[in-house]
């Protein structure tokens, strides 16, 4: 791993929403998303980057979904190479993982990444009509 393949830091801020349906609607807010699962899995430090591929089927099995139904995966992309560990051993299909770029396009906000990836999920989805997406982080 060099520069060259990983992501740089950059500034950044995102905010997201979340909420009770009950309340969206009482606020009068638009619903852009469904929380349906999440997972937390642990890895040893010395493979650090490889959590999506423990954590990604927890939460899909959690959600009671496969991967095939999954339309759109933003995966962290810290550097390529755990990105594409995470893709070639999920067996997922390259099309649907970051398709407007990962952190090595889009910049690694510290401490606003997460965020940054739920909105980028979530506008892509919508602008695609999409129903399923899944963030990932290391």
């Amino acid at each position: 791993t060099t520069a060259g393949n990983s992501s740089q830091l950059t500034d950044g801020a995102a905010a997201v929403l979340l909420m009770s349906r009950e309340e969206a609607v009482k606020r009068k807010l638009p619903i852009w998303g469904v929380w349906r699962s999440y997972a937390v899995e642990g890895v040893p430090p010395d493979i650090m980057g490889v959590g999506p591929v423990y954590a990604i089927p927890s939460a899909l099995q959690k959600a009671k979904i496969g991967a095939k139904d999954v339309d759109i995966f933003e995966i962290n992309e810290a550097f390529a190479s755990q990105a594409y560990y995470c893709i070639r051993t999920l067996k997922l299909e390259e099309g649907k993982v970051n398709p407007n770029g990962g952190a090595i396009a889009l910049g690694h906000p510290l401490g606003c990444t997460g965020a940054r990836m739920v909105v980028t999920l979530l506008n892509e989805m919508r602008r695609e009509g999409k129903r399923w997406g899944v963030v990932s982080m290391c």
